[in-house]
């Protein structure tokens, strides 16, 4: 199996709320862009919540738009092993550096995880000292949540820390 290497994480010192997911799929590592399979609901998640056509947005809008907002953007694992999208095929992973982070976001307020993978290594994010959630996997894969509880769930946790206007 091929070795393959994750994205650079969407971080800057206004980032008040970092998502992490478990690391792209094969749509975005193609296009290196996070959240790329034009089914993950995480852009419409974002768009529908703040009122902006994020979905239909090119990537670099998309993301002036999430630091804008202070949403920072990466993965649990830095590097893994895995044929196809699925979670359950990573193998051989390797995790990110958190404490980068920590010495990059000096505002950052809390960490949220995009569905069950990610959140399986909570316990390195809550070594940073902050509050941890675990938010629905906006993932096609996740077909057992609706659109609307998803967003709901998403909802919750940007209006705790401010990120809903």
């Amino acid at each position: 199996m091929k070795r393959l290497q994750g994205l650079e994480p969407v971080i800057d010192v206004n980032t008040r709320l970092l998502v992490l997911g478990s690391f792209p799929g094969v749509a975005s590592l193609r296009s290196q862009q996070y959240y790329g399979h034009p089914q993950n609901h995480f852009w419409k998640i974002l768009g529908a919540l703040w009122d902006v056509p994020l979905a239909a947005m090119d990537y670099p809008a998309r993301l002036a738009s999430v630091r804008a907002r202070g949403l920072g953007i990466w993965d649990v694992y830095a590097a893994c092993e895995r044929e196809g999208s699925l979670d359950a095929d990573i193998r051989s992973a390797e995790l990110n550096d958190f404490e980068r982070v920590r010495r990059t976001c000096p505002q950052l307020q809390a960490i949220a995880h995009n569905g069950g993978e990610s959140f399986r290594h909570a316990r390195h994010t809550r070594a940073l000292g902050l509050p941890v959630y675990r938010l629905p996997s906006t993932s096609p894969a996740n077909a057992s949540w609706s659109f609307q509880r998803k967003r709901d769930a998403w909802a919750e946790v940007l209006q705790r820390h401010g990120l809903l206007r």
